[in-house]
This record gives structure tokens, C-alpha cells and sequence, in this order.
């Protein structure tokens, strides 16, 4: 055998071992290896196509991320249009839904399958040969956007189909699929993943998304596919476009799709007759909050796709689904106050303070109104009465200004020039939302920097709360995380609220969180752009503190997974003599 040869055959061992190993973690959540061990086969990878370029192929792992960006989206035309769903807000409207269904087909009872309605983005997706080609956003239904290369960023999505699926179609007396195979999904955020997002957006001194939809579509609509990938997308696959023969059902479309190795709906479920449909809307109006990302609704589909074209389209909606929306939980209350946050990175955030209103089981006081330019969207004024709901069913987020509940006392909101906690400079960048701190002593900043450092994803020191931090900080105790270290029991307990036992089983947290793996160090650091995912990356790669703050920002970029951006903040944060200094003191505590 050639060196050629043996070098394409190892490709194709790797290739196949990373796309089952993709499909064990990000389809299945059942992983077989660490992510050293996969970090270690995707390098091997990189380096064979690396020294032998004609090997590599599209549907390559390695060609997810690292495409140059576009200048722009072409138009794509749906060869199945995208119709919208017609909605359902109540029982009975779902009853009037079957009504027309079982009279349109002369039934007595219909078989309905019922889906989550996943609260993202809709995208057509296309496969030649088993190899994923193109996708597309719904846009108006008959024509979207190519977006296929941020698509090729999301890792639950496959590349190629897998292939050992002929003798499972057979058993079924189906098959064999068509050579272009054509899918629908919806691309969507774990509320994990948009919560590390919107750190990370913050740490940057950038403006959070308000909601996960939104943030959705931003990312799947970026030029640079580096941006996309470091955003963390998900998909779920919802419908199959293209006939396969024998395939007779909505739900056994659906385990096809899942046998070829695409993210589904776990949740469907089928249902006899619509007193079943709204029992089972009734339990995820309940249970919504359960899941680990946002839904806005149930789909009730007829399962059969020979009464599907019996029943047709009106207008832009098939009559055989509906779309049941779960209600938002909304409230009125009033803004008592407009203060403004400083955040670690010195990035000033204006917060409302309401009036207290219970959402989803908690009291909720204040909400962020993430930055000026979207004070001034909203027209938020103090006085008003507004509408408040929880985002992602997680932050309070005023949602708009009843503006007929205004007396003319209300008070418009003025962005203040000067720092509100240490009464240093600010600046706004032209090209940002956020404006900033320009003092990195005050006094804000370090608190931020201490509770981030000390929070259960970085550093994990169980008892920093805010009440201890404020302390340490105003008292002059604690001047940068390092100062943690020194602290004692008769320190502490010279504090507020905190006596002899709980101060000795914070400094034993504080000792055990010298034992804390690098990625959780390089988190904690409270780098810029750099959340959980890309510290364990740069974690993986470097396998140490010296070489990665020894790494050139041309060196970085090369990093599978970190773009041009996150490269430049972590140079120039090792490049800082204070923060060099900072983590030498730290690597000399731990030992």
C-alpha cells in the first residue's frame, strides 16, 4: 500500500470514528470518549488534510468550521413550500380543528401525532448522495437564504447520512431513499447555550439577546461562519420533504430521520382523537419550563399522509396542522426606577426597577433593559406601566410600555456621563451598544471579576455570595481574585453575618478550589469571548497555562473552533503585564 493510500484509508477510519462520536454526544447525549480523546482525533484529522489537501472532501468534520465568510446570502427557491401553521390559542379552538378535519375526511376519530413546537428558526436542508449540500432559512415560504455554510457549524446536525441504513428500510418494506434527500428543522438554542451566549456577549461588552428565537436567527444569518460556530446552534429535524416508498406516516418519517442519524423530537407523541391532543397541550402548558430549551406551542399534525392530501392547503396553511400556542406568561407592573449596572468588563448596563410581580413562581423587581439604544426603542420611561415577561422563561424582560397608563409624570431616562459606582470616565465606542467603565479599579469591576471567578461554573467557592463579596471589596480586603487566598478565619469573621463555622467552611471551599481543572481556570480568568466551551477548547489544544498564554493570535486562530475575534482577546489579555502577574500569584497558591 502506498503512503498515499494509507493516508486516505486512516482518513476514512477518523472521519468515521468523529461522526460517531458527533452522533453519541450531540444527537444521542450518550458519550463514549472524552473530549481530549475526540480533541485528539480531530487533530490527527487536520493534520493528514493538512499535508495531503486533494483528500479533502465536504462532508468532511473538519470543514464545519473555518470557511471563509460571504459576501452575501443567495436566494434559494423551496422545491416543497414552507407553509406557516395556522394557530390554535384554546380547547376550542382545537376542537373546531378536528370538527373540520373528521368532516373533510368523513371519520369519526383522526390519528394526530403532536410535536413541540421548538421556539427558533426553520431551514430546508438538502442531501446528495447521503452528503449534506445546502440549506436554506423558510423565508417567505417560497424562497429563503443560503445559509449553508453557518449550517455546517452546527455539530448535531450530520454532514453525511449514516449509511448503514438499507437492511433497517428493507425490515420495514421501505425504501430505497431518493438520491437527493430533502429535509426541515429548526435551528434553536438550549437555554444553557443562550445563557452562556449572553455571558459571553456581556463580557464583551456587547448587547445580551433578548430572547432565544432571536438569537437564532442573528447567528444562522452571520457572513462569518466562525462567528456561528463559537454561538453553539442545535437542530431538530421536524418533516421529510422527499417520498420514500412504503413511508405512510408523519411519525415513521420521523424515525427514519432519526435512523439516519438526525436530532428528532424525543417528545412525539400520538395521539387518538383530540381529547388526547389536549390533554397531552395541557401538560406541556405545564411541564414547558422542564425542558432544556424554549417552546412557544404543540404542533398537532394527522399522522397519515394520504388523508394529509386529501385534506390540502388554504391559502399559505395545510389544513391537516395547527399550531397550539402555549400562553406567554405576561404582567403589568410599573417602573419605579431606571438604575444602571456595572458590569466586570466595566460595561454599563441600565436595569428597571419594577414593582413587584409574580412570573412562573417566582417575584420578579427588576429587569435588564440591556442598553441605551434599546431604552430609547421602547421608550421606556420611569413611571410607566409596562408589560414584563420571562424571557427564554428565565430573565424578566420588558416586553413593551402600555403607553395609555401615562399621566405625563413619567420621566425619560438619561444615560449617565460618568461611571455610577466609582464617578470615573465612560466611553462608547461608535461601533458598539455598550458603553463603558474606563477605570480598572473600580470598584464595580472587581466585584464582578470576584463572583464570576468564584461562581459554581468557573472556580466553584461555594459561600462568595453578594453580601460577602460587597464586603471584601468595600473593606479593601480583596484588590484582585489572588487576594482570596490570603484571606483567614478571623478576617472573615470580622464580617457581617459570617461567625467562626461558616468562616472556616468557606476558606476550606476556597482551598479545594485549588484542585480546579485548567478549563475551569481559563474560564474564571473572565477573558473576553471566552465562555465554558472555548476554555475547555483552549484547555484541550494547549493542555497547559504556559503555552497558551505563550500562543501568537496567528497560532490561536488556527485552533479548531476559535475564530479571529476570540484569538486577538486572549492575546491581548496574556499580553497585559497585570494579568500575566495575576496568574503567576495564582500558579504559585496552587502549587
Amino acid at each position: 500500500m502506498s503512503t498515499d493510500e494509507a493516508a486516505a484509508q486512516r482518513v476514512d477510519e477518523l472521519r468515521a470514528q468523529i461522526r460517531r462520536h458527533d452522533y453519541l454526544y450531540y444527537v444521542l447525549a450518550r458519550p463514549e470518549i472524552a473530549d481530549v480523546e475526540y480533541d485528539r482525533l480531530m487533530r490527527e484529522l487536520q493534520a493528514l488534510e493538512v499535508a495531503a489537501p486533494h483528500l479533502i472532501t465536504p462532508d468532511s468534520p473538519t470543514q464545519r468550521v473555518g470557511g471563509q465568510p460571504v459576501e452575501g446570502f443567495k436566494v434559494v427557491e423551496h422545491v416543497v413550500p414552507m407553509l406557516s401553521l395556522a394557530n390554535a390559542f384554546d380547547d376550542g379552538e382545537l376542537r373546531a380543528f378536528d370538527e373540520r378535519v373528521r368532516r373533510k375526511l368523513e371519520i369519526h376519530r383522526a390519528e394526530y401525532v403532536c410535536e413541540l413546537k421548538f421556539d427558533g428558526l426553520a431551514v430546508s436542508l438538502t442531501y446528495d448522495d447521503g452528503v449534506f449540500v445546502q440549506g436554506a432559512t423558510r423565508g417567505d415560504g417560497a424562497r429563503g437564504e443560503d445559509v449553508t455554510h453557518n449550517l455546517r457549524t452546527v455539530r448535531s446536525l450530520p454532514l453525511r447520512l449514516r449509511p448503514d441504513v438499507g437492511e433497517w428500510l428493507a425490515r420495514r418494506d421501505w425504501g430505497p431513499l431518493p438520491r437527493r434527500l430533502q429535509v426541515r428543522g429548526e435551528t434553536l438554542y438550549t437555554r444553557k447555550a443562550f445563557e452562556e451566549m449572553n455571558e459571553a456577549q456581556a463580557a464583551a461588552g456587547k448587547p445580551r439577546f433578548a430572547n432565544p428565537r432571536n438569537a437564532a436567527a442573528g447567528s444562522l444569518r452571520q457572513l462569518d461562519p466562525r462567528v456561528t460556530a463559537q454561538r453553539r446552534l442545535d437542530i431538530f429535524l421536524y418533516g421529510l420533504d422527499s417520498e420514500v416508498p412504503g413511508v405512510a406516516r408523519h411519525s415513521e418519517a420521523m424515525a427514519l430521520l432519526a435512523e439516519l442519524g438526525f436530532p428528532v423530537d424525543v417528545h412525539l407523541t400520538s395521539c387518538e382523537g383530540i381529547d388526547a391532543v389536549i390533554a397531552l397541550c395541557q401538560h406541556w402548558h405545564d411541564a414547558r419550563n422542564e425542558l432544556p430549551f424554549e417552546i412557544d406551542g404543540i404542533v398537532v399534525k394527522v399522522d397519515r399522509y394520504d388523508q394529509q392530501r386529501e385534506l390540502g392547503a388554504v391559502s399559505r396553511s395545510p389544513r391537516w396542522a395547527v399550531a397550539y400556542k402555549l400562553p406567554a406568561t405576561e404582567v403589568t407592573t410599573v417602573v419605579e426606577d431606571i438604575i444602571v449596572s456595572v458590569g466586570r468588563t466595566g460595561a454599563l448596563t441600565p436595569v428597571a426597577v419594577l414593582e413587584p410581580r409574580e412570573i412562573d413562581g417566582s417575584v420578579v423587581s427588576r429587569a435588564t433593559l440591556h442598553n441605551e439604544d434599546e431604552v430609547r426603542r421602547k421608550d421606556i420611561r420611569i413611571g410607566d406601566t409596562v408589560v414584563v415577561h420571562k424571557a427564554g422563561a428565565v430573565i424578566p424582560e420588558v416586553v413593551m410600555v402600555v403607553e395609555s397608563k401615562r399621566t405625563g409624570a413619567e420621566r425619560p431616562f438619561v444615560m449617565p456621563t460618568a461611571c455610577p459606582v466609582c464617578g470615573g470616565g465612560i466611553d462608547r465606542p461608535p461601533d458598539e451598544a455598550v458603553a463603558r467603565c474606563l477605570n480598572v479599579d473600580c470598584p464595580a469591576q472587581l466585584r464582578e471579576t470576584i463572583r464570576h471567578y468564584a461562581s459554581r461554573r468557573a472556580m466553584d467557592i461555594e459561600g462568595f455570595g453578594d453580601v460577602l463579596v460587597d464586603q471584601l471589596v468595600e473593606r479593601g480586603l480583596v484588590k484582585d481574585v489572588a487576594d482570596i487566598y490570603g484571606l483567614e478565619v478571623g478576617t472573615l469573621c470580622g464580617l457581617e453575618r459570617v461567625g467562626q463555622v461558616l468562616a472556616e467552611k468557606i476558606l476550606r471551599n476556597v482551598e479545594g478550589s485549588k484542585a480546579q481543572p485548567l478549563p475551569r481556570m481559563v474560564f474564571a480568568l473572565g477573558i473576553r469571548h471566552v465562555g465554558e466551551h472555548v476554555a475547555e477548547v483552549l484547555a484541550a489544544h494547549y493542555g497547559g497555562i504556559d503555552p497558551l498564554m505563550a500562543a501568537p493570535e496567528d497560532e490561536l486562530k488556527t485552533v479548531h473552533e476559535i475564530g479571529p475575534e476570540i484569538a486577538r482577546s486572549v492575546r491581548a489579555f496574556f499580553s497585559e503585564p497585570r494579568n500575566r502577574a495575576l496568574v503567576e500569584r495564582l500558579r504559585a497558591i496552587s502549587g
